[in-house]
């Protein structure tokens, strides 16, 4: 059952760690998203919570794992609500994030200019 957890717990950060944005979106310096950011804040909050329901390295390491997973969703949709989708005169579509044309991207993921 350690195992697992411990599985779990790392799939998590390496999940959030992943999310991270070259390109220094947000401004939070370092170039972390909300869905990083949210996530490492609940993993944090959540193991708290389940250090001190639990009692354990059990209860801890799930604890962690739900609330970065929990995390890591509100700040997902948080990225969502933050990128503008335009459309360019060819009808390819492509997004910006905060209304500024300077951080744009297309569908594929690569940069617009």
């Amino acid at each position: 059952m350690k195992k697992l957890l411990i599985a779990v717990a790392g799939v998590g950060l390496l999940t959030t760690a992943c999310a991270s944005d070259p390109y220094g979106y947000g401004g939070y310096g370092g170039g972390m998203n909300e869905t990083a950011r949210q996530g490492a804040i609940g993993a944090a909050i959540g193991a708290a919570a389940g250090q001190l329901i639990g009692g354990d390295t059990e209860a801890t390491l799930a604890g962690a794992a739900i609330g970065g997973a929990v995390g890591a969703i509100r700040g997902s949709g948080q990225d969502r609500n933050n990128q503008q989708r335009y459309r360019d005169s060819r009808g390819r579509y492509y997004y910006c994030y905060d209304n500024r044309q300077s951080e744009c991207y297309w569908e594929d993921g690569s940069r617009r200019y």
